[in-house]
């Protein structure tokens, strides 16, 4: 039995059997014309070019970033591995030269910690002659900045005026800076809990960046003398911890007024002048306050008796009265 099939059906038939599918997924554009069958080539060599197109390459990665160290002064660091959790210990892997951490580049810190070296440079030579001219003798002043930490805080400005925040910047003045919280924790003051908040920032501010405080966690120090200091109001008190923060001065400043509408009756408009302050707080470590304390012990040592009439001969008497 023979199959009439025309030759024309058969011939297309197999035409779309030999091609794929892929090529009825892709735009196509019929060419009917030579120069869009220039245009159709010259785009399948663009495609060729593409680098998108080609899957074959592989993805270029940024370079892996090595984590940099501390410096050996820095607070963050642990130091002491007693302290750390046995399974801390055991996830630490050995340290080998291809993992180690790569030291700070001094060349990449220099644009933020040494800005202006030539500055720098001259400043120096200056402090350099100055110290030759005084034989290199250092002022009380310039020894006790070296050699005592302290820190000044200024808070942003407060709705309040100066009246209502002078009586709270006293209150807090001499005294620790736990106490000095503990205060305005129990104050029934408005302002009293923005205090607090700054007292927070304030001691923060102090242990990071001057590190204050810290001489109860520091290793490797002697062992540290109890002090006695006496406080403004007159009150005596034993300092174990010479490193301990207190609230040495506090004071108000006046800040710009505001503006605000108060309506009043028949249509009128008042304008308010709501003030603001600020409260700056400046802060020691005990060890300041019980060298002022022997200071003083030492200066009421050395003051001589004060005597109403001097030891010396009566001169100038007569027996008589002269009227």
């Amino acid at each position: 039995m023979a199959l009439h099939t025309p030759s024309k059906r058969l011939g297309s038939s197999a035409l779309t059997l030999t091609t794929s599918f892929s090529t009825h997924l892709t735009p196509h554009c019929q060419s009917r014309t030579l120069f869009s069958w220039l245009r159709s080539s010259t785009r399948s060599k663009n495609n060729s070019l593409d680098p998108l197109a080609n899957t074959s390459r592989k993805p270029v990665l940024p370079p892996s970033q090595t984590a940099g160290d501390l410096a050996p002064s820095s607070i963050f660091e642990q130091e002491d591995p007693a302290s750390r959790s046995p399974s801390q210990l055991a996830s630490q892997r050995p340290v080998t030269p291809s993992s180690r951490p790569r030291r700070r580049d001094p060349s990449l810190t220099a644009p933020a910690l040494d800005p202006h070296p030539l500055a720098r440079q001259r400043w120096e030579r200056k402090i350099l002659i100055r110290s030759l001219h005084r034989r290199f003798r250092t002022r009380k002043s310039v020894q006790l900045l070296r050699t005592e930490r302290s820190s000044v805080s200024k808070s942003h400005f407060l709705e309040t005026s100066i009246k209502k925040l002078g009586p709270l910047a006293r209150q807090i003045a001499g005294k620790p800076i736990e106490d000095a919280m503990m205060q305005m924790r129990f104050s029934k003051k408005k302002v009293a809990g923005e205090v607090l908040k700054h007292l927070r920032y304030a001691r923060d501010e102090a242990v990071v960046r001057r590190g204050m405080g810290l001489g109860a966690v520091q290793d490797g120090q002697e062992k540290q003398k109890a002090g006695l200091v006496v406080e403004k109001s007159g009150r005596k008190r034993i300092v174990g911890d010479r490193s301990a923060i207190y609230v040495d001065q506090a004071w108000v400043g006046r800040g710009s007024y505001g503006k605000e509408p108060d309506y009043r009756a028949r249509g009128q408009i008042y304008t308010l002048r709501p003030p603001t302050t600020s409260i700056t707080v400046l802060l020691r470590e005990e060890a300041t306050r019980i060298r002022l304390s022997e200071e003083k012990e030492e200066k009421r040592k050395l003051k001589k008796a004060w005597v109403p009439l001097p030891d010396r001969p009566v001169t100038a008497q007569k027996q008589y009265c002269l009227w």
